[in-house]
């Protein structure tokens, strides 16, 4: 009973995100991961050589060869739109998932009403209500790591559900890796090598099968952000983080994430740790990205962005996760009002770009249409 009413609540919210956004989308990569989904359900190989093919994430393309039997891709068909209206609905199922995680991050680690409204300030971010909309694989990814936190933070060291979280998280996106090499660590337990190592040896023998080069997803990524003359490079790094996470969170957000992170950390430091860790982590894991020659985009600081907004959510209301009578209340009282006080006034800006998004989700859309119609008529 308890599953189906979640299940219910999970329905629920992914249809009111795509009430608010007006429509969904496929984007350019995902829209490969179908098509090649279908080849090999058909027994062919995907073919990565077309020019400037996006990167394959095994995850997705295994999930897409799943759902093949009944969604064969074919311009203009029914069956194309049943594909791609499928990956449509998962990515917001992904999306809602990702503002249940928030939520119960934010209520274990400090009070439920900071979880509500951190999940509230992320699906109201236009950037995080476009990947969604536009079915990007990042929003799975994100809810994958975020969840392998929940489970850590109800039980410390859980060790399997961790890491096996994390795995499927690292055949979507590599900067799960990261995470399970430092779980592991943290752990020291060699018995979980295996778990920690689903992800890459998982995405090297994708690799190495379909390509025969299990290096393929790195080497053709690099060249295609040469190709393509994407931001890359550590140095590029101190000047694109600050903005990138301003576009996604805006300025009151991220006011409130440095005074509660602040906060927390100075007065909450055990609820607070985990957070942090996974919020450097994740800067650290776009460094990484970055040195290894991989485009700078801003959706791969979700994750970080997702981390701030609970703490954001923190500098307003983590003060009720002190005790009643303790006198450091008031203090974190006050810069919580002046927080809120910012949110309110950016609110109605906030409204205008989800209206931004809507319309162009809807000019798109028409774009598409008009061109489906000269394919279909030769």
């Amino acid at each position: 009973m308890a599953r189906a009413r979640f299940a219910a609540g999970i329905g629920a919210l992914a249809g009111l995100l795509l009430l608010v956004v007006g429509r969904g989308l496929v984007n350019y990569d995902t829209l490969y991961t179908l098509v090649w989904g279908r080849d090999l359900a058909a027994g062919e190989l995907p073919d990565y050589d077309v020019p400037l093919a996006p990167t394959p994430h095994p995850l997705a393309t295994v999930a897409a060869l799943l759902a093949a039997p009944v969604t064969r891709l074919e311009s203009g068909g029914v069956a194309g739109e049943v594909a791609a209206n499928g990956a449509i609905a998962l990515a917001f199922v992904s999306l809602a998932l990702l503002g249940w995680v928030v939520y119960r991050l934010g209520a274990a680690w400090f009070h439920p009403a900071v979880g509500v409204l951190a999940a509230v300030l992320l699906l109201t971010r236009r950037p995080v209500l476009d990947f969604g909309a536009r079915a990007y694989v990042d929003l799975p990814y994100l809810a994958l790591v975020l969840g392998a936190a929940l489970v850590e933070t109800q039980r410390p060291k859980a060790g399997r559900p961790v890491l096996l979280l994390l795995g499927a998280a690292g055949l979507i996106r590599p900067e799960a890796w990261l995470f399970a090499a430092v779980y592991l660590l943290w752990t020291r337990d060699l018995r979980l090598l295996p778990y920690a190592a689903i992800g890459p040896v998982g995405w090297a023998l994708y690799d190495l099968l379909i390509t025969g080069n299990p290096l393929h997803s790195l080497t053709d990524t690099q060249d295609n952000a040469a190709a393509l003359e994407r931001v890359t490079g550590l140095a590029n790094v101190p000047g694109t983080v600050p903005r990138r996470l301003g576009e996604i969170l805006r300025e009151p957000v991220l006011l409130g994430a440095a005074g509660g992170g602040v906060l927390a950390l100075a007065w909450l430091r055990e609820r607070a740790r985990l957070g942090a860790a996974v919020g450097v982590l994740g800067l650290l894991a776009f460094c990484v990205l970055a040195a290894a020659g991989l485009p700078i985009l801003g959706r791969y600081l979700l994750l970080p962005a997702a981390i701030l907004v609970i703490f954001a959510a923190a500098g307003v209301l983590g003060w009720l996760a002190l005790a009643p009578d303790d006198p450091r209340r008031r203090p974190w009282q006050a810069f919580g009002a002046v927080v809120a006080v910012a949110l309110l006034a950016f609110a109605p800006g906030q409204i205008d770009r989800i209206g931004d998004l809507r319309r162009a989700l809807a000019v798109q859309a028409t774009i598409q249409e008009d061109l489906s119609a000269l394919v279909a008529a030769g």
